[in-house]
């Protein structure tokens, strides 16, 4: 199976001339700071191609109605379709679906679980999980170490578990950890806040309550991360000691790493994958060959290189 890395500035280079084409896209939640940039990436990408038309809906975390909308699309006809999946352990029959009629579907985003055996005519876009959380944890340990720590207690901030780049992320920290350069870390709690703010602050809250003691935050996403900075600042903790991280960069996150209370996030870059999942699309209906999984790479953002991606969002 074919991967191929291609970078932020070559993105734009896979756009492809196209006519009168209709793709139905179903996003997740509409509702979320990143796949609101994702989905905005496509739309606006979409207006620089002519005659295509994008039929977006909300599968409002919703398995069942996510399904639902892709039998939808399949029945009215669309020429190509675009997936970021609800659950990515329920992309078979997604998969099945779009084959059964010849319409070609691409995921973005979020890896299907069926992504080592996609059928003729579908693709994954995305950035590859692996170097996400791998490059938010490597980041916490040498701010770690930098503060002096001989041993250091951390706490690990989960997305929603039915989601691969939750699991991914979370093991790369595990990964980091196992290294003899980070041995000096511990997770003392590990809980799922479901890529939510609220969530997040809500269980930061709840670990203070009980009286637990650590260094950093380690989280999934920005979301939680900025969650867990208000329920830090809310308990009056010293925001110049505790280490907060975060994955994907988004306006919010870059605020708050300004602000000083962020330390450090790694920028995916939503609207490259947007736009990549909607060209490989594009290219899939109009019979050309696509590549099975195209890769966008994360890049770590920390203070010093914070204006390079104020500058990018």
């Amino acid at each position: 199976m074919k991967k191929v890395l291609i970078s932020t500035a070559l993105v734009g280079l896979m756009a492809t001339a196209a006519q009168a084409q209709n793709v139905g896209v179903s996003m997740a939640l509409f509702d979320d700071n990143f796949l609101t940039v994702l989905r905005n990436g496509m739309q606006d990408h979409a207006k620089t191609l002519d005659g295509v038309n994008l039929q977006i809906e909300d599968a409002q975390n919703d398995v069942g109605k996510q399904l639902n909308q892709i039998q939808n699309f399949v029945a009215s006809g669309v020429d190509a379709i675009v997936v970021n999946p609800v659950d990515t352990d329920a992309t078979v029959a997604m998969s099945e679906a779009a084959a059964a009629a010849g319409i070609p579907l691409v995921y973005v985003n979020r890896e299907p679980v069926n992504v080592d055996t996609l059928p003729e005519k579908q693709a994954f876009v995305a950035s590859n999980e692996k170097d996400s959380g791998t490059l938010e944890m490597q980041e916490v340990c040498r701010l770690l170490k930098e503060q002096g720590k001989t041993e250091a207690k951390i706490v690990v901030m989960m997305g929603e578990l039915s989601n691969q780049a939750a699991r991914m992320r979370t093991q790369d920290v595990h990964d980091v950890i196992a290294t003899p350069e980070c041995s000096f870390i511990k997770i003392v709690e590990e809980q799922t806040a479901n890529w939510s703010r609220t969530q997040g602050a809500d269980l930061v809250t709840n670990w203070l309550s009980a009286g637990l003691e650590f260094d950093a935050v380690v989280a999934n996403n920005d979301e939680m991360a900025i969650g867990a900075i208000q329920a830090l600042k809310a308990a009056g903790k010293d925001m110049s000691t505790m280490i907060v991280g975060g994955v994907d960069a988004t306006q919010d996150a870059l605020a708050a790493m300004a602000a000083g209370d962020l330390d450090v996030t790694v920028f995916q870059n939503a609207a490259g994958q947007g736009q990549g999942a909607l060209d490989a699309a594009l290219s899939l209906a109009k019979g050309e060959k696509v590549d099975t999984k195209v890769y966008i790479p994360f890049e770590l953002v920390t203070p010093a290189t914070l204006a390079n991606y104020q500058a990018k969002n």
